[in-house]
């Protein structure tokens, strides 16, 4: 394979930056982005390596198709998660990932492992890069932006630097975020303020020019391009109101009467614009605060308002800008904030808390980010600045917040859709909706069964791994789903077919299963809350619920389909089928028995 065939290795303990050749065997395999990601965090760390410690490795991947690809262009973060303890990969777009590209030239990532004695910020430039003194050490996400004015930048707020447990890497003055698991708490780890890109992003090839614009217009004539160019992510909130799969008031209730008040409609008369508005399918919607201006996303109407029952756009937009200043993961953020809330009202912590209190969410917040108490007696934020499992633990309640492997859920109740509750459930970075997203089409089954299911959540992991791996934008990558880029491949004259590339897609998969799996996840990690075998209390999907027996029989047929064994371990033959067998480490636990055979009951719910 010709192209980008290095990466750039920072050992910040060292103080140095050198260049070295990616193995030729990883690169036909792993492509970039995610699944060299995970090769390189899979063979680097031991078992228990601790994610704040200067051992974690954090990689900041693009891919052999970066730059080129219609939509926005992107950037994998890749690490061991301080929330979770396993793997970690989050995404960001914007203006800095396009830089990053560009100054990275021949290089496919950048990989930082040490610590600095002194706060520091990497700048990468012309394929290199160099370790400087970063004097912007205490701002927010904001500040540190603008001090880099001629610059990408992609650095942690104050979040970061106290090493929340979800903290973001923040990108683009905080427009765009490495979100959820806590790579900026890496980040702050290892002193690292920002990476600062210098070089501008690179223009599209002469030759890609017309293919580039096919797959666009596609993309803008299909209903993801539809849907996003009139409302962006915001229209997740009426969706799932509509479907009674919205987490309202800290999951007690599944549909919010205000919706309405903080969904796309809202947005629409708040904004000021429109980010990239020249494009075909422009970005999102810009709001104006008090402190500047606020691009929210879906999730921060359905976690910082519907969940906190807050029916104000305007102090909704505002939360969520102060989680893009502070560094800080709106999904996780808003769940502890919620948490906190249930604790209140039962008793277990005193806080002057309350839902519908938007000046309460905030200094809870804030006290979160940066380390005071807030309004919250003395160590409850600290300890939610662990997470909600953490919180959970330390105070003897749940709060009723739901999470996998510690990974606070996204507002979509999966009780009103078994297959989301699957791809929960079996997320490789714990409860995250965005590997795969069956909700979108089985709300609206009458009838569909397991096999459907399975089906479709596997389908959907494989592809955006592969996908994750180019890296492609989520939305505007979709039409590429066909031949899985295999035309883009062939273009650039890379020797791949839509078999290979689908098959890198289950091997990153299986991959990240085994690193986990070293890291001590097995089947019980893939359980889910123990709350959603109750009925859903109102709204369109009232009634509805996760029945246990039925679901652990789903998840059977899911590790069947896998070709993985009842523990939930990839075997020996899918190892080999999927030319993973010589990577696996003596530490791995790897199915030694066939695979499971998937079982005929039913897996529907009651």
């Amino acid at each position: 394979m010709a192209g980008r065939e290095y990466v750039l290795r920072a050992d910040l303990s060292a103080g140095t930056i050198s260049r070295e050749r990616i193995p030729e065997r990883w690169r036909r395999r792993f492509l970039g982005g995610k699944g060299l990601g995970a090769r390189y965090l899979y063979e680097e760390l031991d078992a228990g390596t601790d994610p704040l410690g200067p051992e974690n490795l954090l990689a900041f991947c693009i891919g052999p198709l970066s730059g080129y690809l219609p939509g926005e262009t992107r950037y994998a973060a890749v690490t061991k998660s301080p929330l979770t303890g396993g793997f970690l990969d989050s995404y960001a777009g914007g203006a800095f990932a396009g830089r990053l590209v560009g100054s990275l030239d021949d290089c496919l990532a950048l990989l930082v492992r040490g610590e600095a004695d002194e706060p520091i910020r990497i700048v990468l430039e012309d394929g290199d890069g160099r370790i400087e003194p970063a004097e912007t050490w205490g701002e927010d996400t904001v500040g540190t932006a603008e001090a880099y004015p001629d610059s990408g930048v992609a650095c942690i707020g104050p979040a970061g630097e106290r090493g929340v447990a979800y903290a973001t890497i923040a990108s683009d003055a905080g427009n765009h975020h490495a979100g959820r698991g806590g790579a900026g708490a890496v980040m702050g780890a290892k002193r690292l303020k920002a990476v600062v890109a210098g070089d501008d992003a690179p223009e599209t090839l002469p030759e890609l020019a017309d293919l580039r614009a096919r797959y666009e217009r596609e993309y803008a004539e299909g209903d993801t391009g539809r849907w996003q160019a009139a409302s962006e992510t915001l229209e997740s909130i009426d969706f799932a109101n509509e479907v009674g799969a919205l987490a309202t008031e800290g999951w007690q209730r599944d549909r919010f009467e205000a919706a309405d008040d903080i969904g796309i409609e809202a947005a629409e008369d708040a904004a000021v614009g429109r980010e990239y508005p020249d494009r075909e399918v422009p970005g999102g919607f810009e709001i104006e605060t008090d402190e500047g201006t606020s691009v929210p996303r879906g999730a921060t109407p359905m976690t910082l308002g519907a969940g906190l029952g807050l029916d104000e756009f305007d102090a909704v937009a505002e939360l969520g800008g102060l989680c893009d200043r502070l560094g800080i993961d709106v999904i996780s953020a808003g769940n502890a904030v919620a948490w906190a809330i249930r604790a209140v009202e039962a008793g277990r912590i005193d806080c002057e808390l309350a839902f519908g209190d938007a000046d309460g969410a905030r200094s809870l917040i804030e006290a979160i980010a940066t380390g005071s108490d807030g309004p919250c007696e003395a160590g409850v934020a600290k300890t939610l600045a662990q997470g909600v499992d953490a919180a959970a633990s330390e105070y003897d309640t749940d709060g009723g917040i739901p999470t996998v492997k510690s990974m606070e859920l996204p507002a979509y109740d999966p009780r009103a859709a078994v297959g989301m509750a699957l791809a929960y459930a079996t997320s490789d970075r714990g409860g995250c909706h965005r590997r795969a997203r069956p909700i979108e089409w089985e709300a609206f089954a009458e009838d569909a069964d397991a096999g459907e299911r399975v089906a479709a959540v596997t389908v959907a992991q494989n592809t955006r791994s592969a996908l994750w791996s180019f890296v492609a934008d989520d939305f505007a990558g979709e039409p590429l789903w066909d031949d899985f880029g295999a035309e883009w491949f062939d273009a650039l004259g890379y020797d791949y077919d839509s078999v290979d590339l689908r098959r890198i897609g289950e091997r990153v998969w299986t991959l990240v299963r085994l690193f986990n799996a070293r890291e001590g996840f097995d089947r019980a990690g893939d359980e889910l809350p123990a709350a959603f075998s109750d009925p859903i209390p109102d709204g369109p999907a009232a009634g509805d619920r996760i029945d246990p027996e039925g679901f652990e029989l789903l998840l059977d047929a899911y590790y069947a389909a896998r070709g993985w064994n009842r523990e939930g371990q990839p075997t020996r033959e899918t190892l080999e089928r999927l030319d993973l067998e010589t990577a696996v480490d003596p530490e791995t636990p790897v199915g030694n028995t066939p695979k499971i055979a998937p079982r005929t009951e039913s897996n529907d719910d009651d």
